[in-house]
C-alpha cells in the first residue's frame, strides 16, 4: 500500500486527517515529501499511525508514545518494560475505582428495589455530590 494520500492514510488508520497533521506537528509521524502539488503516505507511515492508535488504545499519552516510537530505534527493552509496568499499575488502580463505583451502584439498586417509602437511594445518593 504506497502512495497514499493523506485523506486515504487516515482512512486507513481510522482517524481524521487534522489527526494526522496533529502528530506531524507532535513529532509522532513525519511529514513526507511532495510528489508535485501532494504528499504521498506509504506502508511505514500507515504502520507508525496503527501503533499510535493501538498505544492509545491502550492507555498511553501521546507523550509515552513518543519515547516508545524512540526507544524502537534504541531497542532499549528495560525503559519500554517500564513504561508498560506504569500502565498496568494506572490500568489496575483505574479497574479499582471501577470496582467500586460498580459495588456502590449494586449496593443502590438493590436498595431501591425493596420497594420502601420515600425516594429512590440512587438518586438520594448523587444529591450531595
Amino acid at each position: 500500500m504506497t502512495g497514499l494520500t493523506i485523506g486515504k492514510l487516515a482512512e486507513a488508520g481510522g482517524v481524521g486527517v487534522e489527526t494526522i497533521r496533529y502528530y506531524q506537528r507532535r513529532g509522532l509521524l513525519d511529514e513526507p515529501e511532495r510528489f508535485g502539488a501532494i504528499r504521498r503516505y506509504g506502508d511505514p507511515e500507515l504502520r507508525r499511525l496503527r501503533f499510535i492508535r493501538s498505544a492509545q488504545a491502550a492507555g498511553f499519552t501521546l507523550e509515552q508514545i513518543g519515547e516508545l516510537l524512540a526507544l524502537d530505534a534504541t531497542d532499549d527493552r528495560t525503559r519500554a518494560r517500564e513504561l508498560a509496568s506504569e500502565r498496568i499499575a494506572a490500568l489496575d488502580a483505574r479497574i479499582a475505582e471501577l470496582d467500586a463505583a460498580r459495588n456502590a451502584l449494586r449496593k443502590l439498586a438493590h436498595e431501591c428495589g425493596k420497594g420502601e417509602q420515600g425516594p429512590c437511594p440512587i438518586l438520594t445518593a448523587f444529591e450531595g455530590r
